[in-house]
């Protein structure tokens, strides 16, 4: 959309810091594990609309847009009240359904680079035995160093470690905003926010919808003039800091996402040259690295989803809907998973009623 590299670097480290903030105030302020991270559908939806030929002013205009109806979205609690509705086993299913391509991308890694990954499984499977807690971040380092180390890891370039932090002024153009900002809004709340809310739900941790958007929703406003594109409740990084594998006591799995706040912060530092390291990878290899940190996650989430009889068909059309990836009217699959996993729902206890 226009954006210099300096720009972009600039809109990646501020964006982390962000999420760091964000997440270590709202965890500490709820004592609930409260993830915020980016929106990887809005970031898919604003790649596919650089063809639209809009200035990065207007874009952050745009950007701007999409956070104040974040903010006027927390003025309205019924969301919260309507997710509240929803089945855990469906929420369930709907995580599974997400986490799916993640723990697959596992399997293939490791049959097209078993020296790098076979490894890494081997360290999880034995820490998660005798110490769980470990097993994620030392596998995970652990595959970090292997592929750093390995021929697979394509040209660097050139290293900047810190980007110039000048502020954008937004521009605000009617059709940009229409075109660029309300999808990114909808896209957002579809694909992250109500996904979010859902799987913290079903994981015991229901969020005040009213606190949390008024909190991301302006924190959104902040970083759009810096270019970036919005603060969001996490939905998969959710999983990891509200399982059981982040602590054993529910109470303490706030310090969890507190301290993935901290890292946040730390990679903002650092932000240029890991976005530099991250860009050489193959993209196999991150997705490998992700399934293997949600395993436990994925196997807790099927164990719930298929827990009910009475629940079970809708479970599983959420799983397989949100497996497959989809995207409809630019919505991601995760939103259409619930939808169509509640229908089934609806219609089978409409059917048991008669």
């Amino acid at each position: 959309m226009g954006a210099t590299q300096s720009q972009t670097a600039t809109a990646l480290a501020v964006l982390l810091v962000g999420y760091g903030v964000l997440s270590i105030f709202l965890s500490v302020w709820l004592r609930k594990p409260v993830s915020v991270v980016w929106s990887t559908p809005g970031a898919a939806f604003l790649a596919s609309s650089a063809a639209l030929g809009v200035s990065f002013d207007q874009a952050v205009g745009a950007f701007l847009i999409a956070s104040l109806l974040i903010v006027l979205t927390g003025v309205w609690p019924w969301l919260g009240r309507v997710v509240g509705l929803i089945p855990p086993q469906i929420s369930a299913a709907m995580l599974a359904g997400v986490i799916f391509p993640f723990v697959i991308a596992t399997v293939h890694a490791g049959v097209d680079f078993p020296i790098l990954i076979i490894p890494v499984l081997l360290v999880w499977f034995v820490l998660n035995r005798f110490a769980a807690v470990w097993a994620s971040p030392i596998a995970i380092s652990l595959g970090f160093l292997l592929i750093g180390f390995s021929p697979e890891v394509g040209d660097l370039g050139s290293i900047v470690f810190w980007p110039e932090l000048a502020i954008v002024t937004p521009s605000f153009d009617v059709t940009v905003m229409i075109a660029i900002g309300v999808p990114l809004y909808l896209v957002t709340m579809a694909s992250q926010n109500l996904p979010g809310l859902a799987i913290m739900q079903s994981l015991g941790f229901p969020l005040p919808v009213r606190r949390v958007f008024l909190t991301t929703g302006l924190g959104s406003a902040v970083t759009a003039f810096f270019g970036g594109f919005g603060l969001n409740l996490a939905a998969i990084t959710a999983a990891l800091n509200a399982d059981s594998g982040a602590a054993k006591d529910p109470a303490r799995r706030w310090i969890a996402s507190s301290w993935g706040g901290v890292v946040y912060i730390l990679f903002a530092i650092f932000a240029a040259p890991f976005a530099a390291f991250v860009l050489a990878v193959p993209r196999e290899l991150l997705l490998a690295l992700a399934g293997i940190a949600l395993l436990n996650t994925f196997s807790g989430a099927l164990k719930t989803a298929i827990s009910d009889d009475s629940l079970r068909l809708a479970g599983a059309v959420t799983f397989l809907t949100g497996a497959a990836g989809i995207a409809i009217l630019g919505v991601g699959g995760a939103f259409w998973a619930l939808v169509f996993g509640v229908l089934v729902w609806l219609l089978q206890q409409t059917a048991a009623a008669k």
